[in-house]
């Protein structure tokens, strides 16, 4: 399955709630439309997120098709004119960021339900080769980071590596973490474990200096026209 990310943020001035609503209610069932579309996931960031200031981002949309090529035919779509059009409606449309992925299970565990879902924006440290970054969070600090005790699941988002090809401009985020709790007091309880600490002593090896971008979210799948 080829998968597919966008990064929204809401139109300056919107109301989080109603950017909410308006995304789920509005927005996702003419998505749902799209042909050769398999699967469909929004994840809205948690109001509460919201208390100390404003987030990176709102929420991210995961979209799956069988193939490169068919998520390039939906695009050519008229119905993807209708979606894109509707977006104008409530996104910062130089906000938006797309992003084809290569989605890696590190830890297959079941989501609960209810569950958060904390998605870190992923970037490799400067002057790190792309390959040997790819490397590294893979093969070193997934297996690292997935002994966090309360952690259910953990997927890292790769940025296909088309993404990178001469001539294109600079990617937003080489990836996204993605990781499944049961509650955020169960994330905040995985912060205080020893294997919490050494997995982010191990971020020094391949990410950039200080914290990365991060949204704590719920995800809701959307039924397919």
């Amino acid at each position: 399955m080829y998968k597919v990310v966008t990064v929204y943020k809401r139109k300056p001035g919107m109301d989080v709630e109603v950017f909410q609503r308006r995304w789920l209610e509005g927005h996702a069932p003419l998505v749902a439309m799209l042909p050769g579309l398999r699967r469909y996931v929004q994840s809205h960031s948690l109001v509460q997120g919201y208390r100390k200031g404003d987030l990176p981002c709102d929420g991210i949309s995961e979209m799956w098709f069988d193939s490169r090529e068919a998520w390039q035919r939906a695009m050519a779509d008229p119905a993807a004119a209708t979606v894109q059009s509707d977006e104008t409606a409530f996104i910062d449309p130089l906000r938006k960021v797309v992003m084809p992925v290569e989605a890696l299970v590190i830890k297959d565990g079941e989501i609960p339900l209810n569950a958060v879902k904390n998605i870190e924006f992923v970037n490799r440290r400067p002057g790190m080769e792309l390959n040997a970054f790819r490397t590294y969070w893979r093969a070193v600090h997934g297996p690292l980071a997935s002994q966090i005790a309360p952690l259910r699941r953990y997927e890292q988002n790769h940025l296909q590596l088309h993404e990178y090809a001469e001539g294109r401009p600079a990617p937003a985020f080489d990836g996204l973490a993605i990781t499944w709790f049961d509650s955020t007091a169960a994330m905040k309880d995985g912060a205080t474990t020893p294997i919490y600490a050494q997995t982010r002593a191990d971020e020094a090896n391949f990410l950039p200096d200080g914290h990365l971008p991060f949204i704590v979210t719920r995800e809701r799948e959307i039924r397919l026209g």
